[in-house]
């Protein structure tokens, strides 16, 4: 995020402008008027005059209304939106976040904010240009926006990774909400992905209330992510607004693509390239559906040191036939119908030989153990040579959309490439 309060972007302008004329070098901070003396020192240039919108004394602004400045006579050399009230960042993040940045045209005449503004919040916006002989004016204009009502509050429910974190190369973002959106393109622009390694990526929705950024190919190692969430004041649906800002922050660490191979019965594991280790495994034996291990690209979610697992959670008692109910060690998901990498002793005679599991890859207690220790959140896993293909929304099986495809489910349709600041469109839902 730049500092300046003109960052280079790519959205939409803002829509029509009220007038505050100033006269040369005098500050407004009530309301302007039409007509006000602006004459400048005899000989000089013609004074600026300072448009802009939401006018000066509005109570009853909504927070998603663009602020526009304009400037006629002169040039605009500096605007700073403050707010104060409405609901603080509630996770500690760097208040960057909160600063409401604009895009300033070619010729500096007109500046239109980037983000929306805070719910209940008193804001001030102050304006400066000047003419030709570098005189200065500055226009003030001080309103409030609506408050946001209990009930109709969009909020951060979770976001995977969290801060802090050091992830695989195929980890998307993953953002959940506690209410449905339905203006979808205006949130996915509210969200903007920067990365210090150029890259391009896109939003796709699973239901009204999750969105996932994931990047056209993998993110390149050690990669440094931050994820600037303006949110406030973004309407969600009709009378539903945004009240807070997140910023999230993690690196991507190793390139670590593991691939088992279902005729072969072996898993190898790459690491930035160079094949590191080769593990025999036995996978799921394939006589039903359930017990199909999936193909496909899966990422790895998350880890369990001991795990309990019963077939009664997959629709199967205990004690039928095929039902189980074991304790495993060094358990690691890759997708939500059940699926792990875990020890399994118990199973030594077929590792390497036949695939004779309910699903999971088993593996030596010795082999779980280095891939537990040696996995991150977001490591590519790919299966290979089974019947059952792994569903897009089964766990985090987003790779197996192509870049393509990933694009035509995009509310904005549109990449939105790292290295540069902004999204694609507006967040503005009266610039529709």
């Amino acid at each position: 995020m730049k500092d300046s309060a003109f960052p280079t972007a790519h959205r939409r302008a803002g829509a029509g402008l009220a007038v505050l004329a100033l006269g040369l070098t005098a500050a407004c901070s009530g309301s302007g008027s039409e007509g006000a003396d602006t004459a400048g020192a005899e000989g000089g240039s013609d004074p600026v005059t300072v448009k802009v919108l939401p006018e000066d004394g509005g109570s009853e602004v909504r927070p998603d209304v663009p602020v526009t400045v304009q400037a006629d006579g002169g040039s605009i050399t500096d605007v700073q939106v403050e707010q104060s009230g409405g609901a603080d960042t509630g996770d500690g993040s760097d208040s960057a976040v909160d600063e409401v940045t604009g895009q300033l045209n070619d010729d500096k005449t007109e500046w239109v904010s980037e983000w929306n503004l805070k719910p209940g919040a008193d804001v001030t916006v102050t304006a400066t240009a000047e003419n030709e002989d570098g005189e200065e004016s500055e226009a003030v204009s001080e309103f409030s926006t609506v408050p946001a009502p209990q009930g109709q509050r969009l909020e951060l429910v979770s976001n995977f990774p969290t801060s802090g974190e050091t992830v695989g190369v195929g980890m998307p973002v993953i953002v959940n909400f506690d209410l449905p959106v339905e203006n979808k393109k205006q949130v996915e622009n509210s969200i903007e992905v920067s990365a210090d390694e150029p890259t391009q990526g896109a939003w796709n929705w699973f239901g009204d209330d999750m969105a996932v950024f994931r990047p056209k190919e993998y993110w390149p190692s050690g990669t440094e992510v931050t994820v600037d969430m303006h949110l406030a004041g973004t309407e969600a649906s009709e009378g539903v607004h945004g009240i807070e800002n997140h910023r999230l922050n993690f690196e991507v660490g190793r390139k670590q693509v593991s691939t088992i191979d279902s005729d072969s019965h072996q898993m190898t594991v790459e690491r930035d390239g160079e094949q590191i280790q080769k593990f025999p495994v036995s996978i799921g034996k394939a006589n039903v559906e359930k017990y199909t291990t999936t193909s496909g690209t899966h990422l790895t979610m998350n880890k369990r040191r001991e795990l309990t697992m019963d077939s009664s959670t997959t629709g199967v008692p205990v004690d039928s036939p095929e039902g189980y109910k074991l304790d495993v060690e060094y358990a690691v998901r890759f997708s939500n119908s059940g699926e792990f990498t875990h020890a399994a002793p118990w199973n030594s005679a077929a590792l390497g030989e036949e695939n004779t599991s309910h699903g999971c890859p088993n593996m030596s207690t010795e082999d779980a153990k280095w891939f537990y220790e040696n996995s991150y959140q977001g490591d590519p896993l790919v299966v290979e040579g089974t019947d059952r293909e792994l569903e897009v929304d089964n766990g985090w099986g987003y790779w197996q959309r192509s870049w393509d495809q990933w694009l035509e489910n995009s509310a904005t349709g549109e990449p939105d490439r790292t290295d540069e600041e902004g999204t694609p469109g507006s967040v503005h839902t009266t610039d529709e």
